[in-house]
């Protein structure tokens, strides 16, 4: 791995930033070398995406300074760092929904005589140089959300950025997608660009890093070269504990569950070409894992289950919910005959970003008919979020707290509780640790350990296969919108699972 030059980009000298007088980073020093990576670590909360949002002109330092080039700078948004050259990937993208993928793409730098076919040329070229399958043309509140992030790179990657900071880029991408990713990555370096890569993800972490620095509780607790960290060492620093044994581990034949009662049978249902007769059942008091790559239509079939998306009405499959006929119009029908999906996109389908916790869980309560009084007590809503967040271990910085204001693994366990009030049968999560940190990871993964032990029939869809094998009873493998081969995790190995995907 080549050394980066050492030519200080951008110096973060004794930075603070306090919401609400509470410091969510407190007195950090961070370099950044020409033509390095540098990935930044943490728990969810730990202070990264502040970090790198006042590097960005997102938020404003509460003291502190930071030299770019040498020169003290505040940039006052995220436009005026922009032109000075440090680009922003968010882990929540920033797109503008109503608009294609490339009005997105060339938005700012538009010329007078615009003609859009041309834009859509030069985007397809553009976006076919960097290996993303992303059509030009695409509204992008089609796109899903590992299509949406890559039209987030591919715009940083467009403004010719000298620093460009990925928050999470990898957590929707597939393996293939991720290839190509690091690829960039490499090219982007080579060409002198800096790069700052915050990640759960600790292996790629490692992978692509030239230093790493990691923050625990807004405070800076490790920096240094790759060469000095390993798995263990980050996690340590991360969380302050080990967790060697907890996360990800092979599965013993006699640990898995046995099949309960048939709960749900889904047969030969259709949506478009996006589902395509579609068969499996799903059983009590077992964790089903999903795998699949994007675009296999995983996501669509249980939206389908879940009444958000409507399978097609003629030849279009039936659902049965303990034997009996089911077609939901909208998802309240689901959610009131115990159906909770837990969606993979938090911050556009999963809560209501200016409530408070206790607000966002008892929006739960009402969608599943559970609060049956016609005024709302506050007092029981308190209690509510009180018991929640303790069950969750939700992290905010008081009571009131609103949700945009908690870290990505605090936003997600709300998302999580919003469905665990209503007190489901069928449990779904997508993607439910997308973005989330190692110690975030082991508590819903134990969450979800304990839904399928006290009886729930669970399903997890997810494209991390260690996740699919960790947490699964039985694990299902979804292509070109149907469900193509099943496995005992038991036996399965990675290989195999991504060859039933792929072929």
């Amino acid at each position: 791995m080549a050394l980066p030059s050492s030519e200080i980009i951008v110096q973060v000298e004794g930075i603070t930033k306090a919401y609400r007088g509470v410091p969510a980073v407190k007195n950090v020093d961070f370099q950044l070398h020409r033509g390095e990576v540098h990935s930044l670590l943490g728990e969810n909360g730990a202070g990264k995406s502040t970090l790198t949002k006042m590097m960005a002109g997102v938020v404003e330092p509460t003291s502190g300074r930071i030299l770019y080039h040498g020169n003290e700078v505040r940039f006052a948004s995220p436009n005026q760092a922009l032109d000075a050259g440090i680009a922003m990937v968010f882990q929540e993208t920033s797109l503008i929904p109503s608009m294609t993928v490339a009005q997105n793409l060339y938005l700012g730098s538009e010329k007078f005589f615009n003609r859009l076919r041309g834009t859509y040329i030069s985007a397809q070229q553009f976006l076919q140089s960097l290996n993303f399958p992303v059509d030009p043309a695409a509204m992008v509140e089609t796109l899903g959300a590992a299509k949406r992030q890559m039209v987030e790179i591919a715009r940083a990657v467009h403004h010719n950025a000298e620093v460009i900071i990925f928050d999470e880029p990898t957590a929707s991408l597939t393996p293939e997608e991720k290839r190509h990713f690091f690829a960039l990555i490499r090219r982007l370096k080579a060409s002198g660009v800096s790069i700052v890569f915050i990640s759960h993800a600790l292996e790629e972490a490692l992978l692509i890093s030239d230093r790493i620095t990691i923050l625990r509780d807004g405070e800076l607790v490790a920096s240094g070269p790759v060469e000095k960290f390993d798995r263990e060492t980050i996690i340590a620093a991360m969380v302050g504990r080990t967790l060697s044994g907890e996360l990800y581990q092979k599965r013993d034949e006699k640990a898995l569950r046995p099949p309960g009662r048939k709960v749900l049978s889904v047969q030969d249902v259709s949506m478009s070409n996006i589902v395509r007769n579609n068969s499996f059942s799903i059983f009590d008091g077992q964790i089903t894992g999903v795998f699949g790559l994007i675009g296999s239509g995983r996501t669509e079939t249980f939206k389908i289950v879940s009444g958000i998306y409507k399978r097609d009405f003629l030849r279009g499959g039936a659902i049965e919910l303990e034997d009996k006929p089911v077609r939901y119009l909208v998802p309240r029908e689901a959610v009131r005959d115990g159906i909770v999906y837990v969606t993979e996109d938090r911050k556009s389908e999963g809560f209501f970003e200016t409530m408070s916790i206790a607000e966002n869980l008892f929006s739960g309560l009402l969608a599943a008919g559970k609060e049956k009084s016609a005024i709302i007590s506050l007092k029981e809503m308190r209690a509510l979020a009180a018991e929640w967040t303790q069950r969750l271990n939700i992290r905010a910085i008081n009571d009131n707290a609103r949700v945009v204001e908690l870290s990505g693994g605090n936003q997600q366990k709300v998302v999580i509780g919003k469905g665990l009030v209503q007190e489901p049968r069928i449990v779904i999560f997508d993607e439910p640790t997308r973005g989330v940190d190692v110690g975030a990871i082991a508590e819903i993964h134990h969450l979800i350990r304990k839904l399928a032990d006290n009886g729930l029939a669970v399903v997890v869809i997810s494209s991390y296969l260690p996740e699919i094998m960790n947490l699964s009873d039985r694990i299902l493998v979804c292509r070109q919108g149907r469900m193509v081969e099943e496995f005992s995790p038991a036996e399965a190995t990675e290989e195999k699972i991504m060859y039933a995907a792929v072929h």
